[in-house]
């Protein structure tokens, strides 16, 4: 679904020169469950692909048809639909079978996208880096694995008719189709021994992070929270913020401080409603960027209703608890207060007391915020009272950095100092500690 630019058609980025059958189409969403379905988040979805809704269609029943995904007579319905507001594509907002998919385009005559299509074309449009690529095209690979039959079923009809159990019995469809699976099967296996080689070089980079003991802070959240803005506010930074989805895929980290030591503060890539799950495997050496922190600030949108806010939170925590992060030390952040009332914000108060609002858009909370994540960090920290002879100004310099604000008095045999100090870089310290003993706190 890449979308078409200065009205040319795009091309594939996955394919050599193959023109994208989905560009400048009109889809008719579709969505079947227990309860009455919210297609505003595919609607969303479809608007950031690029695509034009034509209308929607919707049916209750306990779970979807197995074969056709809704029922005989909504089917009916669709056609008639389709055929009314002149729709050239349906859009459905869960995830396919390969069976449903393939039915439901024999019995509309239309090409049939699910949920999972959709986001992995947003995410191959938005991918920047090498590695971004990487995590989409395996992605990918994964997904139309299962769906390969349907491409060569024109090849197929050519072994009709034939004897059974005879020499050449098989069609060239066939045999077409398993040559794409162990090809595509082999690039998977390159690529996953490729993400395998990106999360090692991630974790070197981490174990220089942690070396240096400097605090981590990671900011997740639903896509469209915020949290582009939210670390632009916090570092003075200026990436790149756009309002759409997963505008961010690749994680940025910079820099900032908080009374006077240092964070290394990262915006990782924003969570969805049923998020596929090849790319939660895809994007793992990216999502471990969150899982590897000491702190995790879950941004999120307080304009949305209640119910859309409780349903993002559950999502996000869904997805942390898939990556292994959900035991992490965590902080909530409400973004967008600047377009609530005193009455909502009450609201959000009482319903969430320990989290911080905040306007990463007007500056607004910023500090509140600020003295949250060094409020989540100072039960991490070490007392310790040291004499740093001058000739270790090296020492005292990284001291500065690492404890931020501290007490330090002059003297003829070096600089005294007292000091709190993350505990994972207190040993470094200990040749200086006066008496050969730390303060108790």
């Amino acid at each position: 679904m890449q979308r078409a630019r200065n009205g040319r058609t795009a091309e594939s980025r996955y394919g050599e020169g193959i023109e994208n059958p989905r560009a400048r189409q009109r889809a008719l969403c579709i969505a079947a469950g227990p309860h009455e379905p919210d297609l505003s988040e595919l609607r969303e979805l479809l608007r950031t692909a690029g695509v034009a809704i034509a209308g929607e269609l919707t049916q209750r029943r306990l779970e979807p048809d197995p074969d056709r995904y809704l029922g005989r007579g909504k089917l009916q319905e669709l056609k008639r639909a389709i055929a009314e507001s002149d729709a050239n594509l349906v859009a459905c907002d869960d995830e396919l079978l390969p069976r449903q998919e393939r039915n439901l385009e024999q019995k509309l005559g239309v090409p049939v996208i699910d949920r999972t299509a959709i986001i992995l074309d947003i995410f191959a449009d938005h991918a920047h880096t090498a590695e971004g690529k990487l995590q989409v095209e395996l992605a990918q690979l994964e997904y139309n694995l299962a769906r390969m039959r349907g491409l060569w079923t024109h090849l197929e009809r050519l072994g009709a008719g034939r004897l059974d159990g005879g020499i050449g019995t098989r069609g060239p469809g066939e045999s077409q189709i398993e040559t794409d699976r162990r090809l595509a099967r082999d690039r998977i296996a390159a690529l996953k021994r490729r993400v395998a080689h990106t999360k090692g070089t991630r974790r070197t980079m981490r174990r220089e992070r942690e070396r240096a003991a400097l605090p981590t802070v990671a900011l997740a959240g639903y896509t469209n929270a915020g949290k582009s803005t939210l670390l632009n506010a916090l570092t003075g930074a200026n990436a790149e913020v756009r309002e759409r989805l997963f505008h961010t895929l690749d994680p940025t980290t910079r820099t900032f401080e908080v009374g006077g030591r240092t964070y290394l503060l990262t915006d990782t890539v924003g969570f969805i409603r049923k998020l596929p799950h090849q790319l939660v495997d895809a994007f793992s050496a990216t999502l471990e960027e969150a899982m590897g922190a000491n702190l995790i600030v879950h941004v999120a949108d307080a304009s949305v209703s209640a119910d859309q806010l409780g349903e993002m939170l559950a999502a996000v925590d869904e997805v942390l608890a898939e990556i292994g992060a959900a035991e992490r030390t965590r902080l909530l952040a409400l973004n967008k207060v600047d377009l609530l009332d005193e009455e909502r914000r009450r609201e959000l108060r009482f319903r969430h007391p320990r989290a911080v609002q905040v306007s990463a858009q007007k500056g607004e909370g910023l500090e509140e915020l600020r003295e949250a994540i060094e409020a989540r960090f100072l039960p991490t920290l070490e007392s310790m009272e040291l004499l740093v002879p001058y000739e270790e100004g090296g020492s005292l310099s990284e001291l500065h950095e690492l404890a931020g604000e501290l007490e330090r008095q002059e003297t003829p045999e070096g600089v005294r100092v007292r000091a709190r100090v993350p505990a994972a870089a207190a040993q470094r310290f200990e040749r200086f500690v006066t008496n050969g003993v730390r303060p108790r706190e």
